[in-house]
């Protein structure tokens, strides 16, 4: 694609639709006849329905919950996602050896794939009639049927996961896979005697370990109902009220629209966990006024791309990964949420320090008073829109478990969109969930507040002066958070393969040793350069660390190219959590460390969706447009490294919290931030030569250590960019000022 083709660019919700299914390969489904369509969105619908009940009333056993979620995956992925993404699978053409477009061997998966999920259910107790024993006697030694149903299991998991994902991780973990049955013939540190094929399979398919195990258990019970409620709070109008708050705080200032993208990306974030959605979401609207207002395309595209990436890093509601970690680290997940928020805000810092500057580069003024959203009239017609939210947070911070808040904060966004007091009927949404909240406080599973709160909510969102979503609109929401969740079940079900096998060979404390030792060997190496005498300024201790860190961020980038940041984080984590444990880095910083650099995975060139979907809707080059996200997401690839060095930035890390001791790191962080982006930029004060950006560059990375000795360093270095700066702005500022005096 070339680069600006033209400054229209106002986008059909059905061009937006194409992008988003062009560059987030889980949007891209097979069309099916009206007839299929109709009944392939009852079974969506049915599943939404039981996740959402489940999720308020109560969970089932874990195989048997685990077991229906996977047979939904399995019916509608076979359904939608064809065997392989060509252009003519995508074409409607029934008749033939197809039902409904849904050709017969997709039909005939559908069938293993729920008798594989269901079996463990239906076997669990034995199954006199097939000759099976209760599960506890199988455990290790699985029969004959376990060996089939467990096979299958594996095979179709894996082909789930490439169907809706791509190629790259299901070959990942076919390598697990075989490193777990082939141990012998690997070498050195990494060989081990083997796992059985029998041994293998009962690992991989009974609970706990393997498939069914942690991954798809967070996912079943916490992740779907966030997405979906994500999906359902956009629909009813939460979106909007965030982009025009957005356009409202930061729309009047030096390169408004930029800002604008910056912070309604900041806001949606909260509620998505999608990067591409996120981007295609806010970028339809901000992405045009950065062009019109005069920035490149490629940069515009790139600030949408660099600020929607930080969806999956943004409290309250972040990605499924979070999640994940919350069970991981065995900690409540609104531990996770209070760690993630400075780093959160650091990333944010980042991209809008280098917007900021850029605008002054090239001298661009904000939007226009007059076209600006009227704070009143925006409150007056969306208030009812955060409802959901606040419920949510409330359940959530009021230590209620993550599911039930989402239960919450779905009821009432269906309330606020879908019920009106000026027509009877809809209160019946308001009426069933107050008896619920009611239920729950007499059988005191609510607390009064909450209890309170909830009726509160419901009572006053129907007074929502927002057009009714009608019911077919409604139903059409909730189809599309089923489908959105498709992927990442999927991804889920397959990385506890990954999970299994590092568990069952080690590989990942092997690895982790592996990376600490070529840590050491480099840092000895290096360590002459940083010695003087007698006195040392990096130690080989402080060296092997940061090259630890910089190998393990590497990987993470690597591995990201084409593997959602979920698997992403599950994979490396085993992997980094070892290494970095040795060198004394608190868990909950080094499983923050893994994640961030998995996100950034997603700015990275040469793969990076959120940038191609942004350019996209720019009409830029891609590769350009992911260059531009990557420079402007410098921040989210800092932050990491700063919150290893200083774990008080994370506010709950075990080394404990000092306000003093956060002030100081936090300044120091964002000032490195600001340097950083000066020299992305060429721009601070005035236009910057060359050195004066690399010495900028050094001074900010120096200073993300947060110590006297790397900050006095980075004082050292950046106090002649600054003196410089200060020279040209006055050199520049009298210039102006004769200019005007002799326009005069």
């Amino acid at each position: 694609m070339s680069e600006e083709k033209g400054d229209h660019l106002e986008l059909s919700e059905e061009e937006l639709k194409a992008i988003e299914e062009k560059y987030d390969e889980a949007a891209a489904t097979r069309p099916v006849t009206d007839r299929m369509h109709a009944l392939l969105r009852m079974v969506a619908i049915a599943f939404a329905t039981y996740e959402f009940l489940t999720a308020g009333f109560g969970l089932p056993a874990e195989h048997w919950h685990m077991g229906w979620f996977l047979a939904g995956l399995f019916i509608l992925t076979y359904a939608y996602f064809p065997l392989f993404r060509t252009k003519d699978a995508f074409r409607l053409k029934p008749g033939g050896l197809r039902i409904g477009n849904i050709p017969i061997y997709d039909l005939i998966a559908i069938v293993l794939g729920v008798s594989s999920a269901l079996y463990l259910g239906l076997a669990w107790h034995g199954l006199p009639i097939l000759g099976v024993e209760e599960q506890t006697f199988r455990m290790g030694n699985p029969n004959t049927w376990d060996l089939i149903f467990g096979s299958l299991l594996i095979v179709l998991v894996l082909d789930i996961t490439r169907r809706t994902l791509g190629w790259v991780l299901p070959l990942i973990i076919c390598i697990f896979m075989s490193y777990a049955l082939f141990g012998p013939f690997f070498p050195g540190i990494l060989q081990h005697p083997g796992v059985k094929f029998n041994t293998f399979v009962s690992s991989m398919y009974f609970p706990q370990e393997g498939i069914f195990g942690v991954t798809l258990w967070v996912v079943s019970t916490i992740v779907f109902h966030f997405v979906l409620f994500g999906v359902i709070a956009q629909r009813t109008g939460l979106g909007k009220l965030f982009i025009d708050n957005a356009t409202i705080l930061a729309g009047k200032y030096t390169g408004g629209p930029a800002k604008v993208s910056v912070v309604s990306s900041a806001f949606f974030g909260t509620i998505s966990g999608s990067s591409v959605a996120n981007t295609v979401s806010t970028g339809a609207l901000t992405i045009p006024n950065m062009k019109r207002l005069g920035y490149p395309g490629r940069f515009a595209g790139g600030v949408e791309a660099a600020a929607s990436a930080g969806g999956q890093i943004t409290p309250p509601i972040m990605g499924a990964a979070a999640f994940i970690m919350a069970e991981f680290l065995e900690v409540p997940y609104t531990t996770i949420v209070i760690a993630a928020i400075f780093p959160a805000v650091l990333h944010y810092v980042g991209v809008f320090a280098v917007v900021h500057l850029m605008a002054r580069r090239l001298g661009l003024q904000g939007i226009a008073a007059d076209l600006l959203p009227k704070f009143v009239e925006v409150w007056k017609d969306g208030w009812a829109n955060v409802i959901p939210l606040i419920a949510l947070l409330a359940v959530l911070f009021s230590g209620y478990t993550p599911y039930m808040s989402a239960f919450c904060g779905i009821s009432l966004a269906i309330i606020v969109g879908a019920a009106r007091r000026d027509v009877p009927l809809t209160l019946v949404f308001p009426a069933a969930f107050i008896a619920f909240a009611v239920w729950k406080y007499l059988t005191e599973g609510f607390d009064l507040p909450i209890a309170a709160l909830l009726c509160a909510g419901s009572v006053i969102g129907v007074f929502n002066p927002q057009k009714r979503m009608e019911m077919p609109e409604m139903l059409s929401a909730i189809e599309t958070g089923v489908k959105y969740a498709l992927a990442v079940g999927a991804a889920s079900a397959a990385v506890g393969i990954v999970v299994g096998v590092i568990n069952t060979t080690g590989v990942g404390f092997r690895i982790g040793f592996m990376v600490t030792s070529s840590a050491v060997t480099m840092a000895e190496s290096l360590s002459w350069f940083f010695t003087y005498g007698a006195y040392e300024l990096f130690s080989i201790q402080q060296l092997q660390l940061f090259l630890s860190l910089v190998l393990i961020a590497i990987a993470c980038i690597l591995m990201g190219a084409g593997i959602p940041t979920t698997a992403l984080y599950i994979m490396l984590v085993s992997v980094a959590q070892p290494a970095l444990q040795q060198l004394g880095v608190p868990p909950i910083a080094s499983h923050l460390f893994v994640l961030y650099y998995g996100v950034v995975a997603e700015i990275t060139p040469p793969v990076c969706t959120s940038a191609y979907a942004a350019a996209a809707i720019a009409n830029s080059n891609p590769f350009k447009t992911g260059i531009s996200a990557f420079t402007l997401g410098l921040g989210k690839i800092i932050a990491p490294m700063a919150f290893v060095y200083a774990p008080v930035l994370l506010f709950v890390s075990s080394t404990g919290f000092d306000f003093l001791e956060f002030s100081y790191a936090a300044t120091s962080c964002i000032l490195g931030v600001v340097a950083l982006s000066a020299s992305v930029v060429g721009f601070f004060l005035a236009p910057m030569a060359w050195y004066e950006r690399v010495l900028a560059a050094f001074a900010g990375l120096v200073a993300i250590a947060p110590s006297w000795q790397s900050d006095l360093i980075a004082l050292a270095i950046v106090a002649p960019v600054i003196v410089v700066q200060l020279i040209a702005k006055k050199r520049n500022a009298e210039a102006s000022s004769d200019t005007a005096r002799q326009e005069a």
